[in-house]
C-alpha cells in the first residue's frame, strides 16, 4: 500500500489546523482567567508543595482512600481554595498538595488540619518543599532561551546539510509540534484536572524537538538522494516515493519509543506522569509532522518557486 502524502496534503493540514486553533483558543481562556497561557506548576509561579501519605501503621487508618473533599475543605477554610490536589498511588492513600507560598506557622496549621480531616499522617514519608518566584521566573526564561537556541542550532544544521528551504520546512514542523502539545497541556489546564506546567515539561518540549526533528531529516535525506539519482522526476513524486520509502522505520521507531512512554505513563508515579504525557504527545505529533507537514510543504514551495524539477546536467562530448 502506497501512501499518498500530496495528493490528501489538505487534509492533513486540515487536522493540524483543528488540533492547533483547538489548543490556542483553550490558551486564550487560560489568559483570560488566571493571566498566563498555561497553567503554571510551582516551578515557575513559586509557592509550597506538601506530599502526605496515610500512616497505615495506626489501625483502620487506611481502611479508606483519601477523600478529595476532605482536602478541599480544608484549604477553602484557610482561604487556599485556589490550589492543586493530586491523589497519588493506585490506592490513593497519599495526596500531593500545591498551594501559594506558606510560612512555617501556616504549613504546620494545614497539616494539623488535614490530619484532623483526612487520617494521621506517615511523618517520614511527608515532604515539603518552597519555590520562591524568583527561581520560578529564572526558570521560565532558562526554558525559553533553550527553546530558542535550540530551534537556532536545528536551522543552521538543516541549511549546512541540506538547503535553507528545507531547514525553514522543518523548523515549521517543529513549531507543529510545540505548539500541539502547549495547547494540549492547556486544555488540560481548562478541565477539571488543572492541569500544570512545571520545568519537566520544559525538558519534554526539548526531547521533542529533538525527536522530530531527526525523523524529518531522514525523509529529507531520502528526498535529497532521490532528486540526485532522478533529477527530471517531479518533487511531488520525489516527496511520495521518500515518505514511504522510510514510512516503516518512522512508524517503528515512534512505536517502540511510545511503548516505553506508556509504560512510564502508567507506572513511572505521579509526578512523571506529566512529563510522559507530554512525550506521547510529541513524539506522536512529531512523526505526523515530519511525514505529512514537512514533505508536503517542501513540495507545494519547490512546485510554486519553479523548481519542480532539479535540473538535469549534460555532459559535454569532447572533440579529438
Amino acid at each position: 500500500m502506497k501512501l499518498n502524502v500530496i495528493r490528501q496534503r489538505g487534509l492533513w493540514w486540515a487536522i493540524s489546523t483543528i488540533c492547533i486553533l483547538a489548543g490556542i483558543i483553550a490558551m486564550v481562556i487560560l489568559q483570560t482567567q488566571i493571566g498566563t497561557p498555561l497553567r503554571p506548576g510551582l516551578d515557575f509561579k513559586g509557592g509550597t508543595r506538601l506530599q502526605v501519605e496515610l500512616d497505615c501503621s495506626v489501625p483502620g487508618n487506611c481502611d479508606k482512600p483519601i477523600s478529595l473533599d476532605a482536602i478541599r475543605g480544608v484549604l477553602e477554610s484557610q482561604n487556599l481554595g485556589d490550589a492543586s490536589i493530586q491523589l497519588v498511588g493506585q490506592e490513593q492513600r497519599a495526596a500531593l498538595i500545591r498551594t501559594s507560598t506558606l510560612s512555617v506557622d501556616q504549613r504546620t496549621k494545614l497539616q494539623s488540619e488535614l490530619e484532623s480531616k483526612v487520617g494521621k499522617f506517615d511523618v517520614k514519608k511527608t515532604q515539603i518543599d518552597t519555590v520562591g518566584p524568583t527561581i520560578g521566573r529564572q526558570l521560565f526564561q532558562s526554558a525559553l532561551i533553550a527553546l530558542i537556541v535550540s530551534f537556532a542550532g536545528i536551522t543552521l544544521y538543516m541549511t549546512f546539510r541540506f538547503e535553507l528551504d528545507y531547514a525553514i520546512f522543518a523548523i515549521i514542523a517543529l513549531f507543529h509540534d510545540v505548539l500541539i502539545t502547549v495547547g494540549f497541556f492547556a486544555i488540560l489546564g481548562l478541565t477539571p484536572l488543572r492541569t500544570e506546567v512545571d520545568s519537566l515539561f520544559v525538558v519534554a518540549l526539548l526531547t521533542i524537538v529533538g525527536f522530530s526533528v531527526n525523523d524529518t531529516v531522514v525523509i529529507y535525506d531520502r528526498v535529497r538522494e532521490t532528486i540526485q539519482l532522478n533529477p527530471g522526476q517531479h518533487i511531488n513524486e520525489i516527496v511520495d516515493d521518500a515518505v514511504n520509502q522510510t514510512l516503516t522505520r518512522s512508524i517503528n521507531t515512534t512505536l517502540t519509543v511510545l511503548l516505553t512512554l506508556f509504560a512510564l505513563f502508567f507506572f513511572g508515579g505521579e509526578t512523571l506522569k506529566n512529563f510522559a504525557l507530554a512525550l506521547i504527545i510529541g513524539f506522536t505529533m512529531g512523526a505526523y509532522s515530519s511525514i505529512f507537514i514537512a514533505s508536503s510543504l517542501l513540495a507545494l514551495w519547490r512546485e510554486k518557486r519553479g523548481r519542480a524539477f532539479a535540473p538535469v546536467k549534460t555532459v559535454e562530448a569532447s572533440s579529438d
